[in-house]
């Protein structure tokens, strides 16, 4: 079963497919159900949802214009499933709020792509790096929060090696791969890992070299997710981008598209899957020396 917050945005993106069909736009709606377009908006984001005899009236008004375009199985098992019931309690209250959907995305999603400049991937990190990144690189947190964090962590990791795993790409800056935390030894190990991560059928990791002359001016990392969605209305895409305080989840067909480029761009700028371990494992043999 998806995470309560993909349900929520599966479930939005369902009506929105139906309302469209329907030949509505927000506002027209509303009044079907005596709400307003801000609150139509915000049930199809996900943000907000509709008592159960309001949903109910509402899809038969959709349904009414539009034969055949209401799911209505899917559409009222996802409204049954989508509350958050202390999903974020004990060590999972590490994960700043502003995170939390991100982590959900990953859990259900069929498909990420990962550009990161300066520190390994947390999908990718070992343990030890990420106790470093929480001691040595001075994060500040108590002994008992690095711990959540640490698991945490470890436990987002399984994404990539459960039963329905997704497709991930990742593209690495070289700085990324140099960048030293904790000590030199400790990068040889977590290279080495990096690298034994590339054999997964599931995954895909480039690097994107110093003198990539072709490199695309990318200057921030970015993560991109495409989740499934029952029914009819296609896959939800999402594009997240983290600055220092907060995260912005991008969905809009324009930005969405602008990124995918952009991923094209990096992927085509950046070494193969092949040449790629061969570098990981060549700068994991000079911090071994």
């Amino acid at each position: 079963m998806p995470t309560p917050t993909v349900r929520r945005l599966q479930l939005g993106h369902l009506l929105r497919h139906a309302r469209e069909e329907a030949g509505l736009d927000l506002d027209a709606a509303g009044k079907l159900i005596g709400k307003t377009n801000s609150t139509m908006s915000r049930v199809e984001r996900g943000q907000t949802s509709l008592p159960q005899h309001v949903l109910r009236k509402l899809l038969a008004a959709y349904e009414e214009r539009a034969p055949g375009a209401v799911e209505e199985a899917e559409i009222f098992d996802l409204a049954r499933g989508s509350q958050e019931r202390g999903r974020w309690s004990g060590y999972r209250s590490v994960y700043s709020k502003y995170f939390r959907m991100a982590v959900d995305l990953e859990a259900d999603a069929s498909a990420i792509f990962q550009y990161q400049t300066e520190i390994i991937p947390g999908l990718l990190q070992t343990e030890e790096y990420i106790r470093a990144l929480f001691t040595t690189a001075r994060l500040q947190l108590s002994d008992q929060s690095t711990e959540d964090a640490l698991e945490a962590r470890l436990e987002r990791q399984a994404v990539l090696r459960k039963k329905d795993a997704p497709q991930a790409g990742f593209v690495l800056s070289e700085s990324s791969i140099r960048r030293v935390v904790g000590d030199r030894a400790l990068m040889a190990r977590q290279l080495r890992q990096v690298a034994e991560a590339a054999h997964l059928h599931n995954i895909q990791i480039q690097i994107l070299p110093f003198d990539a002359a072709t490199a695309p001016r990318a200057t921030h990392d970015f993560k991109m997710f495409r989740i499934p969605s029952p029914g009819n209305a296609g896959p939800l895409e999402f594009v997240y981008v983290e600055d220092f305080t907060d995260g912005r989840y991008l969905d809009g067909h324009g930005d969405v598209d602008a990124y995918t480029v952009l991923w094209q761009q990096l992927v085509a700028a950046a070494l193969d899957p092949v040449e790629s371990e061969k570098f990981i494992v060549r700068v994991a043999d000079e911090f071994a020396r």
